[in-house]
């Protein structure tokens, strides 16, 4: 019987050996980093060692508050920001609209890649300065949206600061694999480019952003300090980006291409090579993951928090997606681990089920 193959990347990749190796050393240095004595003094070292090296594999030269994960960074960042207004885009992942509910929210135009502009600076202009939050990648359709794209992120933070505000990035699908945009908060998570479950981290331009609030982590969140954690994503940042993976950005981008052709594809503007959206033409997105998932292929229909409900996904709904389309809709993602032999099974057999 041939193994399975796992295209859920976007959801959880496997753990790199090299995090792996880094959280064993980090378990062997087992005191509470924040306690005085000799062996905490040690736990404290390794820690602000990974917070320098996470900094310097993703190029960033703020600040870095490590956190549980993607859902607590962002709630801290939309909660804890000196700014009275939160404005997030539509297509933003749920842990955005569970950390801000009552956010406003600025539309983004049928099938594009950004926020409606003019929306964007109406609702910056309307009271008191904002935080905007936006994803880098989205995560259900691998769309690159503005603030993935240097240029583009450049002008829309200008555009956000002029107005008094604070750009908020999501870089959750995009953290490991591209650079960073140009964001005052970055969003990152381990557990996305082969670290460990359990530990990600906000980026911070400046301290004085921040609202503090805990005990831990330069007085901006609370609980003890995840040492093993912190190692392990700083060895899996380090093991490398996307040019370090099995398959190169051609196999990838064909591999899309490939399913495309035999699906229906959905695009949405510019597309990263390591997350699609594909519509079958006729089965039900829920069918073909039973169906796939008895072939040995584990995918899923939208993000990992909310693929597990029968409910159209917002997301699609707010990229303009029609609903018999979204209903037929799985999301295929790739990883650091993920072989061209795998993507070519794969493709045989979603071809297979068209």
């Amino acid at each position: 019987m041939a193994e399975r193959v796992y295209l859920d990347h976007a959801a959880t990749s496997p753990l790199r050996p090299e995090a792996k190796a880094a959280m064993e050393e980090g378990l062997r240095l087992w005191a509470n980093p924040s306690s005085p004595h000799a062996e905490g003094r040690k736990a404290r070292a390794a820690l602000e060692d990974a917070r320098e090296r996470i900094k310097a594999a993703l190029g960033w030269e703020g600040e870095l508050i490590f956190t549980s994960g993607a859902s607590e960074a962002l709630w801290i960042a939309l909660n804890r920001a000196k700014a009275k207004r939160r404005i997030v885009s539509a297509v933003e992942h749920d842990a955005v609209f569970r950390a801000a509910p009552d956010a406003e929210v600025v539309p983004v135009p049928l099938f594009g890649a950004e926020p409606d502009r003019e929306a964007l600076a109406a609702a910056l202009a309307q009271g008191e300065p904002a935080i905007f939050a936006l994803q880098a990648i989205n995560s259900e359709t691998g769309t690159m949206m503005l603030v993935a794209r240097w240029e583009h992120s450049l002008a829309l933070a200008q555009q956000v600061r002029e107005a008094g505000g604070v750009l908020l990035a999501d870089c959750s699908q995009s953290a490991g694999k591209k650079p960073l945009p140009d964001a005052d908060m970055i969003v990152v998570s381990a557990h996305k480019f082969g670290g460990p479950i359990g530990i990600g981290a906000l980026l911070v331009r400046d301290f004085a952003m921040l609202q503090p609030g805990g005990g831990h982590e330069r007085g901006y969140r609370q609980g003890t300090e995840n040492l093993p954690g912190a190692m392990g994503m700083a060895a899996a940042l380090e093991a490398g980006d996307l040019n370090s993976w099995a398959t190169s950005e051609a196999e990838r981008l064909d591999f899309g291409l490939a399913i495309w052709a035999a699906g229906e594809r959905i695009v949405l503007g510019p597309q990263c090579s390591h997350i699609f959206a594909v519509a079958h033409p006729t089965m039900s997105a829920q069918a073909l993951l039973i169906r796939l998932d008895a072939m040995g292929f584990a995918v899923s229909a939208g993000s990992a928090c909310s693929s597990g409900t029968l409910k159209k996904s917002r997301v699609l709904d707010a990229f303009g997606v029609p609903d018999d389309v979204a209903a037929r809709t799985i999301r295929v993602s790739l990883g650091w681990s993920t072989t061209p032999e795998e993507l070519e099974r794969f493709a045989e057999a979603w071809a297979s089920l068209c």
